[in-house]
């Protein structure tokens, strides 16, 4: 139990603190838009920049400086096979 606290860090890593503050942004200017009832700027300022935020979360956690993948997911993605039990 203690090796999971060491590797569970909750989001801590920059690549989670930057795409949630890029989204807040992102829910900001479409605060901002449906005020104004500005809805070009609601999609494209508000819902843009709330998936840019994810994309540039993602990008970060792969540049590794997101939280390491549990050990089972490490090791290979190619999916395994089943031995043929017919003969």
């Amino acid at each position: 139990m203690a090796e999971n606290s060491e590797r569970n860090e909750h989001g801590n890593t920059p690549a989670a603190w930057t795409a949630v503050m890029v989204m807040v942004v992102g829910f900001g200017i479409g605060t901002v838009a449906v005020i104004m009832l500005n809805w070009p700027l609601f999609w494209i300022g508000g819902v843009g920049v709330i998936i840019l935020g994810a994309i540039v979360g993602k990008v970060m956690q792969m540049m590794g400086l997101g939280q390491p993948l549990p050990a089972d997911q490490e090791e290979s993605s190619a999916p395994t096979t089943v031995p043929d039990s017919s003969g």
